[in-house]
């Protein structure tokens, strides 16, 4: 086309990527993002071209099965946020770049330049603090919240939903996976410590996500069925909680949710565990591990195996 409408097209990226993410299959907005940024070169538009790139990095990060080819595309994409000199977009991407190297497990950032000038996400934190900047204190809380839910750690989840709510009320695009970690790390504390408070969270979490069904069947609900999962779990409700945990494992295989089937695999796999079901439980827990690893996901598939071997070790032998 000819260069003003590839700058239009351009400059539309994110109102139809938050339109994708809401109504079509979330994978597509990927594919939308690298039409952008085509366009936005073409047009000599550096400022949206970078934009798409950080689109770009979350429509894949939640939604294509490919962590170690997504990495070496973001070493290439902070490069040019930083050669252009694009510093917002640039520290915004850090974010995504950081959940994506903990969950393979690059800790050194694969020899990136020090003068990209890399930084945690606890640094980016205090940057989005300090700015005032509430679009990256967003990038930064729900890359955090998805890491420490991935690798179990639950209440560092719920007190920083907390602590993001107490700074905005503002809606953003991805709150819906706010909404999903939140649910996940409340009704598992719930669980744990059978605090009243965190059930109430976890409940309004499953009401969301209900309410979110009405917008993509395709996008939430393997995620509404895995809350629901877990809820009924909490409530005693064992058979229904294990038909729902079923449901969300084929829910996600089905609209190619692959890290989200594997995790499902390792809630169900833990919930048989817990239940006196050790030998069904491992046979979950590994399923969980071979799809992180297909994911490129080597550093939580290493945690699941942790986790299987500990619990070889502290089951009796009648109890397998």
């Amino acid at each position: 086309g000819n260069p003003q409408e590839h700058s239009l097209r351009a400059r539309l990226i994110q109102l139809h990527c938050t339109i994708k993410y809401y109504v079509e299959p979330l994978q597509a907005a990927s594919d939308m993002a690298q039409n952008a940024y085509n366009s936005a070169r073409t047009a000599g538009d550096v400022d949206n071209a970078m934009l798409s790139l950080v689109v770009y990095c979350m429509s894949h990060l939640f939604s294509i099965p490919d962590l170690v080819g997504l990495h070496k595309k973001m070493i290439s994409f902070l490069y040019q946020m930083a050669k252009h000199k694009q510093i917002g977009v640039l520290i915004g991407t850090m974010a995504y770049f950081n959940t994506v190297t903990a969950l393979i497990g690059n800790a050194d950032s694969c020899g990136i330049d020090p003068s990209i000038g890399m930084k945690t996400h606890n640094e980016i934190y205090q940057i989005a603090e300090y700015t005032q900047n509430s679009l990256l204190l967003h990038h930064v809380t729900i890359n955090q919240m998805y890491v420490d839910c991935y690798f179990r750690d639950y209440l560092s989840v719920a007190m920083l939903a907390e602590k993001y709510r107490m700074k905005t009320q503002k809606k953003r695009v991805m709150d819906f996976y706010f909404v999903f970690y939140q649910g996940i790390a409340a009704m598992c504390l719930a669980r744990d410590t059978k605090q009243n408070k965190w059930r109430k969270i976890g409940e309004k979490c499953v009401k969301t996500m209900n309410q979110l069904l009405n917008y993509s069947t395709w996008n939430f609900e393997n995620m509404l069925i895995l809350l629901q999962a877990e809820l009924n779990y909490l409530n005693g409700r064992i058979a229904i909680a294990e038909h729902s945990y079923l449901a969300a494992i084929v829910s996600a295989h089905e609209h190619k949710f692959d890290h989200e089937e594997a995790l499902s695999f390792e809630l169900y796999g833990i919930f048989l565990v817990e239940n006196k079901k050790v030998a069904q439980g491992l046979q979950q827990l590994e399923k969980a591990r071979d799809k992180y690893k297909l994911w490129g996901a080597t550093k939580k598939a290493d945690a699941v195996l942790e986790f299987i071997n500990l619990v070889k070790k502290t089951m009796q032998p009648c109890g397998l």
